[in-house]
């Protein structure tokens, strides 16, 4: 099982600020599919950053059973 966390913005468009996922091995790129495809409304997920166990990863990056990983929107501010 992946852990997939949601923050701020995220965490209330989706109504949850987590989910699970069963699956042994994927990559960030099909957990971003897999994301928008449950939560639709989560237009967020395409620009947002991935960490996987707390490091930025990029698109082609493995995800193994028992991983977290954490979309962090983009944020704006002064």
């Amino acid at each position: 099982m992946i852990t997939i966390y949601f923050f701020a913005g995220m965490k209330e468009a989706a109504g949850t600020p987590q989910m699970a996922w069963e699956i042994e091995d994927t990559t960030v790129k099909d957990i971003r599919k897999k994301v928008k495809e449950t939560y639709p409304q989560l237009h967020q997920a395409e620009s947002a950053m991935v960490a996987v166990n707390e490091e930025f990863a990029g698109e082609g990056d493995i995800v193994q059973t028992g991983d977290t990983v954490a979309f962090i929107p983009p944020v704006s501010g002064g």
